[in-house]
């Protein structure tokens, strides 16, 4: 069974200031071209995308650098609202751990990372962590977390869709747009089960 996690891009979420999505036909067989071309431009980081760790450490690895291997491979999805606490985080991995799927962490909900979650899944050495929001932290102050997260190499996958995703093991695929020199890049995620 395949599960889209991914929004439609072109109405999907933004993040509070980044431009929407925008898309123009400059051909169309309706007015007599002879085939159908859609131009768009859109931030790197609309909707369902991944960012890398060059998205806050100057230094960090862009998107062409990362790899496929955190992008695709199985995962543990868990659900929670509110704040990611430290306690909260050990009991996501605790579970991922039982269900031999803890390299790659989703979490489906309206959950925000906190510092001292961050760097339990920071510790843990886990390769992508995935959210429903825009952002990985609080939107309004986002780059702590960032910070320890992307500094310590771990993708992060934001703007799924998993309100109709049970808690457990899947395979995940999310591997983003080869966007050479790139800090993000949109990306369509699928699971398997």
């Amino acid at each position: 069974m395949l599960i889209d996690i991914s929004q439609e891009v072109f109405s999907c979420r933004t993040f509070p200031g980044d431009d929407k999505p925008v898309k123009t036909q400059p051909q169309s067989i309706d007015r007599g071209d002879i085939c159908n071309l859609t131009v768009f431009s859109m931030c790197a980081h609309n909707g369902t995308h991944v960012d890398a760790p060059y998205h806050f450490l100057n230094g960090g690895k862009t998107i062409d650098e990362m790899g496929l291997e955190p992008f695709v491979g199985d995962c543990y999805v868990a659900r929670h609202d509110g704040d990611i606490t430290r306690e909260t985080a050990e009991n996501i991995m605790r579970e991922a751990r039982s269900a031999a799927a803890h390299e790659r962490i989703l979490v489906a909900g309206n959950a925000t990372m906190t510092a001292e979650g961050a760097k339990v899944f920071a510790d843990e050495g886990i390769l992508l962590y995935g959210n429903e929001s825009q952002t990985v932290g609080p939107a309004d102050a986002p780059r702590e977390v960032h910070l320890i997260m992307l500094g310590a190499g771990i993708v992060l996958l934001e703007g799924i869709e998993l309100k109709n995703v049970s808690p457990g093991k899947y395979l995940l695929s999310a591997a983003p747009l080869d966007l050479g020199g790139c800090d993000g890049a949109p990306c369509r995620a699928y699971l398997m089960r």
